[in-house]
């Protein structure tokens, strides 16, 4: 501030600083100079903790509301998960003397070391959501230290140095070669998440096809629906079997009504809650037979766990390249193990120059969903592909498969209903009555179902205490002969249900 009599007056006040100090006293005034100091500092007061004026809501789960400051709070229901902001970390700032005693940084040490306990006692109880949790990347630390960062087109290295392009690449012809696609006919990129990957096969469905359809089953990923909200899409919802698997008969009345526009379909290789896998073979059949030929249609299959186990399953549908499909996604922190979330998302080459377009600041071109992009993931994917290689992610899909019909055969010997579709390691069942029993194991649920999703680091010994915890817990919730098992005959089919009516 050269030429200025007083600095930062103008906004000093006599609020204590969280040191005990005023800003007047803490702050040194420089008064009457015609210079500036680069070297003077300046202290501002750090701004007061907002507090709220209206009264905070605490769902205790009980029937009263939570009283908070003397007054009765209304009691609010979270229907869905519990409020994070319960339990948060705030953030403070540090205090003057921290960094000569060390206070902050020990601090800081005790409250990870605290979450590291709670991680490893909570991967323990780990069984309703599809992540391998078996891995080991010790030997990758030495390069956390840098920022890598994979932005724009894969295959165009960009003005900026520190990447893993070499790494993304390598990974992605691995997985063109297990789709049967050519490396001079494919395009694609690791993405952020399996959700990304959705968004990516379905945005360049609408760029081929502008006018096109969006066709999902009712049991498809919810991405695909936000997919459709975020493009504007007109999207057509296709009932599916017990098992939940696509119903190409009322596919086939859908596309009949809307034959005169083109079709864009996703197509699931293993859904949410059921594991499901729709027939691709019958669902490209369902469409030559409604007149569709293969430049009227664009077909994205989601494969997020099940599309690296499937090539390792026998009798399983092929999924290829050499079918007239636009685009495969897998999760690479799904079965592959990766310890962050991340994606692989490939098409065809010829499909997405409609979505690609030069970035001058990058000197590259850009077709991807995101800008910048994880290339730390890439490296985590190289290195355990080649680790494990073809033969290793088979003997991990045939544990997983024998596995999970254990774990089935348990439930129905103990008289619970349960479900398990051929191609699958997704084990559905009852839901427990008992909300901390959910939360305890992490179960996925859904209405009157739940599953668990069977990985390679769920061992038939974390089976065994999960059973044990369930039978145990059954014989309180259903003690009183007013309180039985739900009817799971809608949702999982007569067969697998063991109500009181069905078994």
């Amino acid at each position: 501030m050269v030429g200025s009599s007083t600095v930062g007056l103008g906004t000093m006040s006599s609020a204590p600083l969280p040191n005990g100090k005023s800003v007047m006293e803490d702050t040194q005034t420089v008064r009457d100079v015609d210079y500036f100091d680069p070297m003077a500092v300046v202290s501002e007061p750090v701004p007061p903790v907002a507090v709220e004026s209206e009264t905070v809501v605490v769902d205790r789960g009980d029937a009263e509301g939570a009283e908070v400051n003397g007054d009765k709070a209304e009691k609010r229901e979270i229907v869905l998960g519990r409020n994070v902001h319960t339990t948060c970390l705030a953030v403070t700032e540090p205090d003057a003397d921290d960094e000569s005693t060390g206070d902050k940084e020990a601090y800081m040490a005790s409250v990870l070391a605290r979450y590291r306990k709670t991680l490893i006692e909570r991967t323990k109880h780990h069984l309703g959501y599809p992540y391998n949790l078996d891995f080991d990347y010790g030997a990758l630390a030495q390069l956390q230290h840098f920022s890598i960062n994979n932005l724009g087109d894969p295959f165009i290295e960009s003005n900026y140095g520190v990447h893993s392009r070499q790494f993304e690449v390598g990974v992605l012809d691995w997985f063109a070669r297990l789709w049967e696609i050519e490396k001079s006919e494919y395009w694609g990129y690791i993405t952020n998440c399996g959700t990304e990957g959705n968004l990516h096969g379905i945005i360049v469905g609408r760029e081929v096809l502008p006018d096109g359809i969006l066709y999902a089953s009712r049991e498809s990923h919810y991405s695909v629906f936000k997919a459709a909200r975020m493009y504007r899409m007109e999207c057509v919802k296709v009932d599916t079997s017990v098992t939940g698997e696509i119903d190409c008969a009322d596919f086939k009345t859908k596309l009949l009504v809307n034959k005169e526009k083109p079709a864009i379909i996703n197509v699931n290789i293993g859904t949410t809650v059921k594991g499901a896998v729709d027939d691709l073979d019958l669902v490209i059949q369902t469409l030559e037979e409604c007149g569709f030929s293969h430049d009227r249609f664009y077909i994205h299959c989601d494969g997020a766990l099940f599309g690296l186990m499937m090539p390792f399953v026998k009798r399983a549908p092929k999924v290829t390249f050499k079918k007239p499909i636009g685009s495969v996604s897998v999760s690479g922190h799904k079965f592959v193990g990766c310890p962050m979330p991340c994606g692989v998302q490939i098409t065809r080459l010829e499909h997405v120059n409609a979505l690609s377009r030069n970035v001058e600041y990058l000197a590259s071109r850009d077709a991807t969903i995101m800008g910048s992009r994880n290339g730390h993931a890439p490296i985590f994917l190289w290195y355990t592909l080649n680790r494990k290689g073809y033969k290793g992610f088979q003997k991990e899909v045939q544990k997983c498969l024998r596995n999970a019909h254990y774990l089935k055969d348990r439930l129905r010997q103990a008289g619970i209903s349960a479900m398990l579709n051929e191609l699958s390691s997704t084990v559905v069942f009852e839901r427990p009555r008992d909300e901390e029993f959910v939360r305890q194991w992490q179960l996925a649920c859904q209405g009157n179902m739940a599953h668990v999703v069977v990985m390679p680091n769920v061992t038939i010994e974390k089976l065994e205490g999960f059973l044990d915890a369930l039978i145990e817990g059954r014989s309180i919730w259903y003690k009183d002969d007013k309180v039985k098992p739900p009817c799971l005959a809608a949702e999982i089919g007569s067969g697998n249900c063991s109500c009181p009516l069905h078994k």
